[in-house]
């Protein structure tokens, strides 16, 4: 029996112990994590408990942490699909990942820490005019922060929908719809210090599980990293040309042009996330904010190799028919090589899906959470505190404004979600990865290292980046005109890539220095000076 008949004996009800396994060991886990909330919950006293975990966290700790929360459903689901499906060129996405973590390392971690308070908007209006720079900073988080979104709801729904049978698009949707009510309790009870812990915890799970798969596949071939790679191309179909570029991007000048622009996303994107940006305010020093992203890089860079053999372990085990009959993006890949490790008619392969799926399940509930309390952060602290109320806010007030704004976002990400259940999750996070690069990375670049930087240019660079990086994505074949579109039955896209990367993130750039040198305004020179002395320093952070 194949991986896709089996899920066809749970769709009908012939394999109920197993479901009744599943669903055990997700009510286990997220009951675990709940408890972890609650207990975190209890510790936040203030504004810095719910925003920064009140700054309590060793690098160590924020290391665990930023991988965890880093490692999404992209990573664990996305990738291995993937590599199953396109070979070589699918793992580009673990490399431009993982090499994304220099620029943050290099750029961004330090002075981020020792400059803002609790979000990227901090930094930004630190030496600009506050109201508009902050609402400009806090719309781009909450968009960035929906794209990502949109990949870890589309990979819930996928895992879940797998697992119990569930092949009607109403009950992917419900599926989907219970992820987000679940990221809402997360944050609105655990703030930052709930979240931290849940990613601390889903970060072991997930590499332990991938360590646990990468072991089996290379048992099964005699650690025989050859005869691994050799069986996958042929049973890919696709012979020698699945282990070599091009499968994927290099058909014609259209698709080679998409590769690049999606490496250049992805390298660039990560030091503009805001869910990880805001995780740099959780430690108490410049030094801890440093060891925190030598850790997740080696954390990262660890899991990231072991995605090769759960890539290419499915495409070896696993017809690609099979792998595209459960999902035609390949998000199941993974679970499914799970199944197939332990029987597929056996109890050991059933126990081995539920608890990989379990493991994927807590990656999703861990990144959804870290996305949700960076979106919702950054409108209490910038749009609502600073914008609308002018700065009169109280604590408490501003909280409130989170925990709203907290449901508001889930409602969102519920309903994008449901709408791009069928798309790659690796994709959808490319495209998250785009449009960070494009609004956020050049404003906080010039904001750290230009004098003549302004308020213009900051807005220029926010909204310019910002509009042209969705607005080619609205008229992408990710949207329309493929069968594996969002709305694969119409076809309004004239742009022909599918990650913007190369057009809006130079645009990003270039309309921060067009607004800066149109600007009449005068940079505040005294500001910028002392901008530079406590982002190199820490001298009077936080």
């Amino acid at each position: 029996m194949s991986p896709a008949q089996h899920t066809a004996l749970l769709a009908a009800g012939e394999a109920s112990e197993h479901r009744t396994l599943i669903i055990i060991l997700f009510s286990v886990f997220v009951a675990a994590t709940l408890v972890i909330t609650v207990w975190a919950g209890r510790q936040t006293k203030d504004a810095a408990d719910f925003y920064a975990g009140g700054r309590q966290f060793t690098g160590f700790q924020n290391g665990l942490a930023v991988s965890g929360d880093y490692m999404s459903a992209a990573s664990f689901l996305g990738i291995a699909g993937a590599i199953a499906l396109f070979g070589y060129d699918g793992f580009l996405y673990s490399i431009g990942f993982l090499v994304a973590w220099l620029v943050a390392l290099l750029l961004v971690a330090e002075p981020l820490r020792n400059s803002g308070r609790y979000t990227m908007g901090d930094v930004l209006a630190y030496r600009m005019r506050q109201r508009p720079v902050r609402t400009a900073a806090g719309t781009s988080t909450i968009v960035v922060s929906i794209f990502y979104l949109l990949a870890q709801m589309a990979g819930a729904g996928v895992l879940v929908s797998l697992l119990l049978g569930i092949t009607s698009d109403g009950g992917k949707i419900g599926i989907v719809a219970l992820v987000g009510v679940l990221m809402i309790v997360y944050v609105t009870i655990g703030g930052m210090k709930g979240t931290t812990w849940v990613q601390m915890v889903k970060a072991v799970l997930l590499i332990v599980g991938a360590l646990l798969l990468t072991f089996l596949v290379l048992l099964k071939f005699d650690f025989n990293v050859s005869d691994l790679l050799g069986s996958a191309a042929d049973n890919s179909g696709k012979g020698a040309a699945f282990l070599e570029p091009g499968l994927k991007y290099g058909a014609t000048g259209t698709t080679k042009l998409d590769f690049i622009s999606l490496g250049i996303a992805l390298v660039l994107g990560t030091a503009g996330l805001p869910h990880i940006l805001i995780r740099f305010y959780t430690v108490p020093t410049a030094k801890a904010a440093r060891k925190s992203v030598l850790w997740a890089i080696g954390l990262i860079g660890s899991f990231y190799l072991m995605t090769l053999a759960l890539g290419f372990g499915a495409a070896a085990l696993i017809k690609p028919d099979e792998i595209t009959a459960s999902n035609k993006a390949g998000n199941t890949a993974a679970p499914l090589l799970a199944l197939h490790l332990g029987g597929v008619d056996s109890n050991w392969g059933a126990i081995l899906l539920a608890t990989i799926s379990a493991v994927a399940f807590a990656t999703i509930l861990a990144v959804v959470a870290g996305l949700t309390l960076a979106s919702s952060s950054s409108f209490a602290h910038d749009i609502y505190a600073n914008v609308i109320k002018k700065g009169t806010a109280t604590e408490k007030e501003e909280m409130s404004a989170a925990r709203y704004a907290t449901v508001g976002i889930g409602a969102v990400s519920i309903l994008l979600g449901a709408l791009a259940r069928d798309l790659n999750v690796a994709g959808l996070v490319a495209l998250a990865f785009a449009v960070a690069a494009s609004a956020n990375l050049p404003t906080i670049l010039y904001s750290l290292f230009w004098k003549r930087f302004t308020t213009s240019g900051a807005l220029w660079s926010i909204y310019g980046g910002l509009v042209t990086a969705v607005g080619l994505v609205l008229f992408s074949p990710v949207v329309s005109g493929k069968p594996s579109s969002m709305f694969p039955e119409v076809d309004f896209h004239w742009f022909p890539l599918e990650n913007p990367g190369i057009i809006s993130i130079p645009v990003g750039f270039l309309l921060g220095v067009v607004g800066t040198l149109l600007s009449k305004e005068e940079p505040d020179k005294a500001k910028y000076a002392e901008l530079e002395v406590r982002s190199l320093t820490g001298t009077g952070a936080h």
